[in-house]
């Protein structure tokens, strides 16, 4: 995933002398931690008299905002900047100053091997210290080429800018807002608690003043994030521990917040207050992504994942049975180390077993750093690759089955944004489904009453319920 994320400036005061206009192009890979990571950065920008462009050839300011999750990416980095080198000679051939920064897990786990294979970086920025953004491209300006990784994970949470209501509003009425950040689980295969850290919660005050000014730019559906998300927890405003359950509940009461979701989750962490909740709030969609990777006890285990799949099956039937219309979504790794064809096949069988509505599968492929790298017993690429053709058709056949099974139903619907056609809006289901209704411009951000008429490959169609 690609998002190229814009600045607005805020119009300086009459008499104050304003900073020089300055451009910044921000290209942000991976996750949605790292969507709401490059807003923050533009939000700590715009301070400094920032604005945002499009075109990279006009930046001043070029930023990647990398993910080390997927496989190469630190060499699609590398190639990206083999490009912005050329910008940048091409630039300086004109007498202009392209500054590049790159941030994400890649500048974290890679920092020194970035800036030994790629002269032209001048800026290494991780994942935690993006408040001290503004400060390392002075540095930059003085002529330092800059490494910013070590941190404590509480100064990102104190310090990073409140969104601004002006950007959050060219943001849309949907927005993020991180809760909890890193992993103690340590995967085999997982490069997380390596570069963002150990799990840390973000104390509720800051999580609370986040989603009111959120509300009032105009969001009405706010997703918490976290790698562990449900692994928050915190002390309420009436002193006692909170889980992420509580959180949910206290967020439900903001005037104006019309839904909550949450992701990623663990299936160790889905305790019963947490449960409860998606029994009790309205407000919490019912909408779960819970990862598993395998359905097969033994790579499980060499996973590290601490918990069997009939574990997970049995914590699905709780869940469904507090919010029975609860559609799921999960992960899955086909061919780690070891995997055979009776494990793989117990992948397909807990996958019919489950139903998912959506679903995400991916090759293993090894990370430098992590358990799994030394393992031996490797799977064939071929292997890999026809079991994952094999289980992304299983699960593309459950997501059409469930798109299939929505038609004739009236749901609640959010308008969004504007649609292709002329008089048509894109709004989200409460299954986080895209949906084409006729509708007017001026209704987004409306909640409105709709019947589920058709499903496309990528989206349903719906048609108003007076």
């Amino acid at each position: 995933m690609t998002q190229e994320t814009a600045i607005l400036s805020a119009k300086p005061d009459m008499g104050v002398e304003a900073p020089p206009v300055r451009k910044v192009f921000v290209k942000t890979y991976g996750c949605q931690m790292n969507v709401y990571d490059s807003e923050r950065m533009t939000d700590a920008l715009a301070k400094d008299g920032y604005v945002a462009t499009d075109m990279v050839e006009d930046a001043d300011l070029v930023l990647l905002n990398t993910c080390h999750i997927r496989e190469k990416a630190a060499e699609k980095v590398y190639s990206a900047l083999g490009r912005l080198r050329d910008l940048k000679s091409r630039k300086a051939s004109e007498g202009k100053t392209v500054t590049i920064g790159v941030a994400g897990c890649v500048a974290q786990a890679e920092g020194d091997e970035i800036l030994r294979r790629a002269p032209s970086v001048d800026l290494v920025i991780g994942p935690q210290t993006y408040h001290r953004l503004p400060q390392a491209l002075k540095r930059v300006e003085r002529g330092e080429r800059v490494l910013e990784t070590d941190y404590a994970v509480e100064d990102k949470f104190e310090h990073l800018p409140a969104p601004d209501k002006a950007r959050t509003r060219s943001r849309g009425v949907t927005a993020f807002l991180t809760v909890q950040e890193g992993c103690d689980k340590f995967c085999t295969f997982c490069v997380v608690p390596y570069t963002r850290g150990s799990e840390v919660s973000r104390p509720v005050a800051q999580i609370v003043a986040e989603a009111r000014k959120l509300v009032e730019a105009g969001v009405r559906e706010i997703t918490l994030l976290g790698q562990n998300v449900n692994a928050w927890h915190g002390t309420g405003p009436d002193g006692d521990k909170w889980g992420l359950g509580e959180l949910l509940h206290h967020l439900a009461g903001i005037e104006g917040l019309a839904r909550l979701r949450y992701t990623t989750s663990h299936p160790r962490d889905m305790d019963d207050g947490l449960i409860a909740a998606h029994r009790d709030l309205g407000q919490l969609m019912p909408y779960l992504h819970l990862p598993i990777q395998s359905g097969s006890d033994r790579i499980l285990k060499a996973m590290n994942r601490r918990h069997t799949a009939a574990e997970y099956i049995a914590l699905i039937a709780r869940i469904k049975a507090a919010r029975p219309d609860l559609a799921l979504s999960g992960d899955f790794i086909v061919g780690f180390p070891g995997e055979t064809d009776e494990d793989f096949e117990d992948t397909l069988k807990l996958v019919e077993t489950v139903g998912y509505a959506q679903a995400f599968s991916f090759k293993y492929s090894t990370r430098p750093g992590t358990p799994g790298a030394d393992l031996e017993d490797q799977v064939p690429e071929e292997v890999k690759a026809n079991r994952l053709e094999r289980l992304q058709a299983l699960l593309l056949s459950q997501q059409n089955a469930f798109a299939r099974a929505c038609i004739g139903k009236t749901i609640d619907l959010l308008l969004e944004k504007p649609g292709r056609m002329p008089g048509q809006l894109i709004g989200r289901s409460p299954w986080l489904q895209s949906v084409n209704v006729d509708a007017m411009s001026s209704q987004i951000g409306d909640i409105i009453s709709v019947r589920i008429t058709g499903a496309g490959p990528n989206s349903l169609f719906a048609e108003v319920v007076s």
